[in-house]
């Protein structure tokens, strides 16, 4: 009995992790790896801005990171959600809006798919 609350606890889990974050909106995938993808965004928003953009790491090893909006603080701010592919090698992209303006903000994200 032991080991089957164990398997269900990791079944479920998983079934989780495989869902994307509660009120982020998908823009899209990549072949590239999660850190280069939050790379491209971040370069973009802080050139276009001319300010400081916050990048936060969500899983070691820059595996997930959330990119914030110029102006935006973590943990709550309009960001770029920046995952491992659902199925399959590469990337998820999502955005979360959290009251910003998003079509500008997208539109940079979907440039470094």
């Amino acid at each position: 009995m032991k080991y089957f609350s164990l398997l269900a606890l990791t079944v479920a889990i998983s079934a989780c992790a495989a869902q994307p974050p509660a009120g982020v909106q998908q823009v899209g995938t990549s072949q590239k790896a999660p850190k280069a993808v939050a790379q491209c965004i971040s370069e973009k928003w802080a050139q276009k801005s001319q300010q400081q953009v916050i990048s936060q790491d969500t899983l070691a090893n820059d595996q997930a990171l959330d990119v914030f909006v110029p102006g935006q603080q973590p943990p709550n701010g309009a960001a770029a959600v920046v995952r491992p592919s659902w199925s399959g090698p590469g990337t998820w992209v999502g955005f979360r809006a959290a009251g910003a303006a998003g079509s500008d903000a997208t539109g940079d994200i979907q440039g470094c798919l």
